[in-house]
């Protein structure tokens, strides 16, 4: 069951407000659908904290799903030390665990920090990923990671250059439902035995991985809202 998580006092930050897709307002309330003492979020700061240590992480949500022809976007810093094994990610989806479900990804594999991983689900079916170098460690700071999503493109950017565009081709599925913005923070180790994330060791536990400034296309009217709530 979906809990609120606890306030923090950390500082906003204003420095990347170039970066703030157009038609999007910052993320104002989450869910937390397990572990909530492991996620930490300030809505006066616009930050939220995962951490993952011996209670296993934990995987945060927006309350409401979008629908195509908007996009998110947030600040992420990634975990400081040895992360192998884990990963940590910013992604939207229909429902996570469904077995038809959309969705959109940026996925941060914790035995490269200088990489991310994008893919994307149409109807429970991805195979679509891609690896993207970084210029930058990318728990170094924080840096930006949009998605736009609409009927006919998807767009990947990383501090506000483009790393990926896939187009719609006629007569091939495209993901089309409503979607929540999720991000959570896990141990991948068990993914093809350990050859997508590495192992994971948990010498420098605890680690925390950062969101800021998170951004979602203008909120669904207040009827759609408590509708998503009950």
């Amino acid at each position: 069951m979906a809990s609120d998580s606890e306030s923090s006092d950390v500082t906003p930050d204003d420095q990347h407000e170039h970066l703030r897709p157009e038609g999007t307002e910052p993320l104002a309330r989450i869910a937390v659908d397990y572990t909530p003492d492991a996620c930490r979020h300030a809505p006066e700061s616009g930050e939220i904290h995962v951490t993952y240590d011996h209670r296993g992480g934990a995987r945060w949500r927006s309350r409401s799903r979008f629908l195509p022809g908007g996009a998110v976007a947030a600040a992420v810093r990634a975990p400081a030390g040895d992360t192998a094994g884990l990963n940590y990610n910013l992604y939207l989806s229909s429902l996570e665990g469904s077995g038809d479900m959309d969705e959109i990804d940026f996925e941060f594999l914790g035995n490269e920090k200088r990489a991310v991983q994008t893919n994307f689900f149409v109807a429970g079916r991805g195979g679509r990923e891609a690896v993207h170098e970084l210029p930058f460690d990318s728990s170094d700071g924080f840096h930006h990671y949009a998605v736009a999503w609409g009927a006919e493109a998807i767009e990947w950017r990383v501090d506000g250059e483009v790393i990926r565009r896939e187009e719609r081709r006629d007569g091939e599925p495209w993901p089309e439902k409503p979607m929540f913005l999720y991000a959570s923070f896990w141990d991948a180790s068990g993914v093809d035995e350990g050859r997508w994330t590495g192992t994971y060791h948990g010498r420098d536990a605890p680690y925390v991985c950062s969101y800021r400034d998170v951004r979602v296309p203008v909120a669904l009217s207040a009827k759609e809202e408590e509708e998503e709530e009950e």
